[in-house]
């Protein structure tokens, strides 16, 4: 089974801002699946604004890439896909609707991620877009 996602990669100073779920054990990236129709853009746009509360202005949106790792939490075998963008944003940050929590962090922080933040936090710390 594939999980498909799209995620918003903000780091400024070099540190990445990551959301946890309530009743979940690791940060991950925020974003999260398209509805029906829904383009990149519009969906994390809309997933941004529910789990945040800011407005990711389009016009600054930049694909970062597209990665596949299994899926945290899932049964053995699934893999979670995520389509990866960045963007500036309008607004105040703060968790709202799943999101317990969000938090600023760097490498160091990698044990506290889920497999595909992991996975990023490698490929962000190899092009020095990511503290130590």
């Amino acid at each position: 089974m594939i999980i498909d996602k799209i995620a918003w990669l903000h780091l400024p100073e070099g540190k990445a801002l990551l959301a946890r779920s309530r009743g979940q054990d690791r940060f991950y990236f925020p974003g999260g699946k398209r509805e029906a129709g829904e383009t990149d853009e519009q969906a994390l746009l809309r997933e941004i604004e529910e789990e945040l509360t800011v407005h990711l202005r389009p016009d600054t949106l930049q694909f970062l890439g597209a990665f596949e790792a299994p899926a945290h939490g899932q049964p053995a075998g699934t893999l979670l896909r995520m389509r990866c963008y960045a963007a500036e944003y309008e607004g105040t940050l703060q968790p709202a609707a799943e999101i317990e929590e969000m938090a600023w962090l760097t490498y160091h922080d990698r044990p506290r991620v889920s497999a595909m933040a992991q996975q990023l936090f490698d490929w962000l710390r190899q092009q020095g877009r990511l503290a130590d």
